[in-house]
């Protein structure tokens, strides 16, 4: 008897031991989601790659021009078309973790921003330092800019023409409150003219 509850705690004391050494070499679990990423790309090319190509294009998917000829009516139909939606949709769903990322600049180092012989557009160094000085602000109209861009994708994958038509309006007024508060607060010039893909639908 005594032999055996020997062997069972030499067992036991054995399986401790496996364990403690497994741990021990276990690779650690990483603290941050973001820690060991880098970010490369700088605000404004992620803007200009993907958020302005993908939402130009959501925007065409679903609209209505007028012209002096008749209307025009927009929509997606088939598989592909619906395909395409759900590709731009994505893209502007995720692009916002992108551009909240720690270390993200708005960019190239010596590089201009778009527009920016206008007055009231801003230098990246004032943007950055907006961005700094209130990031959950910044945060945040990340954030609406990718709700908007989930009932996109909602839209899409129910085939919802209306919901889609919504919310490309929701898209263009987060892009245009972001833009207004970090990129040209001071703009003097007068609005431009209504977007014709967000002309209501017929």
């Amino acid at each position: 008897m005594r032999a055996m509850r020997t062997a069972i705690s030499a067992a036991a004391l054995a399986m401790l031991l496996a364990g403690a050494v497994a741990a021990a070499n276990k690779p650690a679990v990483q603290r941050s989601a973001g820690e060991g990423l880098e970010a490369v790309a700088t605000i404004q090319q992620i803007m200009q790659n993907l958020v302005d190509p993908s939402a130009d294009a959501l925007w065409a998917s679903v609209s209505s021009t007028t012209t002096a000829s008749g209307t025009q009516t927009n929509e997606p139909r088939t598989d592909e078309d619906w395909k395409a939606v759900q590709r731009y949709a994505v893209t502007l769903v995720e692009a916002p973790n992108l551009l909240v990322a720690p270390g993200r600049r708005v960019a190239s180092t010596g590089g201009k921003l778009e527009d920016a012989q206008v007055k009231g557009i801003l230098r990246p160094d004032e943007i950055s330092k907006k961005i700094a000085g209130d990031r959950r602000d910044f945060v945040a109209r990340a954030r609406a800019l990718q709700r908007a861009a989930k009932e996109a994708l909602a839209a899409a994958d129910t085939r919802d023409v209306a919901r889609l038509f919504k919310a490309g309006g929701a898209l263009d007024t987060a892009c245009e409150s972001c833009h207004v508060k970090y990129w040209y607060p001071d703009d003097t010039r007068p609005p431009p003219p209504a977007n014709a893909n967000l002309a209501p639908l017929k």
